[in-house]
């Protein structure tokens, strides 16, 4: 073809004036492009991108050196763990092969590129390239046996590569299971003990029927699946101590992101319910998180107390903490904290709170309710009447510069042979985030309490609360982790909470949650956790 062009122009050329210069010119460019087409054309068969080097030297990279798993339940898959491999050399790099050291008995599944090794003989695969400056996918996933056994166990093995150097190079992979008693729609028909043994895995609920007593001694674990929960129509005695509490939680045990772990998330499960004809239940030292809510009391006799929950916390849920509605309940030394629905919801009925934290920071919606609702529910005419709602030595507090709703004391317009339906609440040596109005019926109603309220005011009189003042209401705390969901009410020195509770009703519980004496200094904190000074 470039011969030809030069004819054309040579040609063109005898022919003298009658060559216009456009057409040389069209004729040059049109060689000049030839010649660089060419150029590039030797020079791309030159590129040394489909070249493969056997240097020991070069070898593989990782994005890290181990894949380890969270601990897992046995036979229960595990999610799947990423990891990347690199060639970061100039040439590319031939695997000739690829196994797991532990063969067909490995509890590992490993996909490579696409590959599938457990689909290999023996988890052995062959022939994988990886370019110059490129990478490729590695994806693992395990299911462990049953141990027969109530410790956890270490399980791992070796993923192995072999370049065509003959250079080999490996990622230890391990996990850390524990085998797990199964439940699958169980309803308990007779007075039945679980064991502390092994965490126990639940499937589509469990009921403890009308007949039944559920006995959860210290160390017990329920692992509810997403949507299941626990539905009491007998009764339930959960007796958990400090060191070894009585824990309701979600079953995933894995991570959500590297710093988050599912564990930590709400809406992970139901929660328990305390059916109508359930009374007597006691739980102690209880620890139940991360659900669609917590717990649930439906309507009941007031003759009979259907719920004692002492030195317990029920925090990060979906839903309402504890939701009351006409039943006698009593709460003692215990945190219910953060969660999208009220902390405590009590509609009508008889309950007593002592020495709570209730602390509404509910990270993920602004939309959250309130850390307390004290309500007369009137449907259709309906009225709930409130017996009592007693908070003594009490922590009441959230994001909110109020976050009590409590009801008016005026006779109701529609129940008008209702007198003052909702007088019978008392707050007493409490730390509150409300508004108490300055009327003389409502002043007798909150005795010796502290307001957590803004300290400052603008020069109209109104006070700040804007984001900085949220922050307030956080730096009472000894921790408060936004990022990483965790948190401690504990209060810190210089918290305005210090000092604020009764110390005759605080002798009623020496210790807090946590058991450090309250008595020690004479002037107790409110809420469930004390202030004490480490020692030097």
């Amino acid at each position: 073809m470039k011969e030809k062009l030069l004819k054309g122009i040579e040609k063109y050329r005898k022919k003298g004036p009658r060559v216009s210069f456009r057409t040389l010119h069209v004729l040059s460019f049109k060689l000049c492009f030839l010649s660089l087409f060419l150029s590039l054309f030797v020079l791309s068969a030159c590129d040394d991108y489909d070249t493969f080097t056997t240097d020991r030297s070069s070898t593989l990279s990782f994005s890290r050196d181990s894949i380890i798993f969270d601990t897992l339940l046995t036979t229960v898959p595990s999610s799947t763990q990423t990891l990347a491999v690199y060639n970061r050399g100039d040439e590319g790099l031939r695997i000739s092969e690829v196994w797991l050291e532990k063969g067909t008995s490995s509890p590992f599944r490993i996909n490579i590129d696409g590959q599938d090794m457990s689909r290999s003989t023996n988890n052995h695969v062959e022939d994988f390239e990886v370019r110059r400056r490129d990478s490729i996918i590695i994806r693992a996933e395990v299911t462990l046996p049953e141990w027969g056994d109530d410790s956890p166990q270490l399980a791992e093995d070796v993923l192995r590569f072999r370049l065509e150097s003959g250079v080999e190079q490996q990622i230890v992979l391990q996990v850390v299971g524990r085998d797990a008693f199964f439940l699958r729609a169980c309803t308990l028909t007779t007075d039945t003990t679980f064991s502390a043994r092994r965490p126990i895995v639940v499937y589509d609920s469990l009921v403890v029927g009308a007949a039944a007593t559920l006995s959860l001694p210290a160390g017990t674990q329920l692992y509810f699946h997403d949507g299941a929960g626990l539905i009491v129509r007998g009764k339930m005695i959960a007796k958990g101590t400090l060191d070894d509490p009585v824990v309701l939680r979600g079953d995933r045990t894995d991570h959500m992101f590297d710093y988050l772990p599912y564990d930590n998330l709400p809406s992970r499960w139901g929660g328990v319910v305390f059916k109508a004809e359930s009374y007597g239940n006691e739980l102690d030292y209880v620890d139940l998180h991360s659900g669609l809510y917590g717990i649930s009391c439906d309507s009941s006799l007031l003759d009979e107390r259907k719920l004692l929950l002492t030195n317990s916390i029920i925090h990060n849920l979906g839903g309402d903490g504890l939701y009351l509605k006409h039943c006698r309940v009593e709460v003692s030394n215990t945190e219910i904290s953060n969660t999208l629905g009220h902390c405590v919801y009590q509609i009508g009925g008889d309950a007593t709170f002592l020495h709570c934290t209730l602390a509404q920071f509910y990270p993920l919606s602004a939309a959250r309710d309130m850390a307390l609702t004290i309500a007369c529910e009137q449907e259709e005419g309906y009225y709930t009447p409130l017996v009592r709602a007693d908070y003594q030595n009490c922590v009441i507090t959230g994001y909110e510069d109020d976050v009590i709703l409590f009801p008016a004391l005026a006779p109701d317009s529609l129940l008008p042979q209702v007198n003052d339906p909702q007088i019978n609440y008392y707050f007493a040596n409490c730390f509150l985030a409300t508004e108490i109005p300055e009327d003389e019926i409502y002043s007798s109603r909150f005795q010796g309490n502290k307001l957590d309220v803004p300290t400052s005011v603008d020069l109209f009189g109104n006070s700040s609360a804007t984001e900085a003042d949220s922050i307030r209401h956080e730096k009472n705390f000894v921790l408060f982790d936004t990022h990483n969901f965790l948190y401690d009410f504990t209060p810190k020195e210089s918290s305005p909470i210090r000092g604020v509770a009764d110390p005759t009703k605080s002798a009623l519980f020496p210790t807090d949650r946590l058991g450090r004496n309250r008595l020690a200094d004479g002037s107790p904190d409110a809420g469930c956790y004390e202030f004490v000074k480490a020692e030097d």
